[in-house]
């Protein structure tokens, strides 16, 4: 445990940044499911929409530090594909 000041101070720190980090985890998958829901309905405008919307917001996370840059860009990239290759 921790016993100095600094590093109790680091604990508290950890824990608030850990909660915004997984308020951000969670924002990106939110946006993603959406994605993924409009593809699954057949919905190609409705999918193309929900993409444009969470492609910045996947990329947020990336700035933020929530995620690496060639996931994010991973990601993109695999959603894109699905909603281009709709009928």
């Amino acid at each position: 445990m921790a016993n100095t000041r600094s590093a109790k101070k680091m604990v508290r720190k950890i824990a608030a940044r850990t909660e915004v980090n997984k308020a951000r985890r969670s924002r990106v998958r939110t946006y993603v499911r959406k994605v993924e829901e409009a593809i699954a309905s057949g919905d190609k405008s409705a999918a193309q929409e929900a993409l444009k919307a969470a492609q910045p917001e996947i990329m947020r996370a990336v700035t933020k530090g929530v995620t690496h840059k060639n996931t994010a860009s991973r990601k993109v990239s695999r959603l894109s594909a699905r909603v281009k290759a709709m009928a």
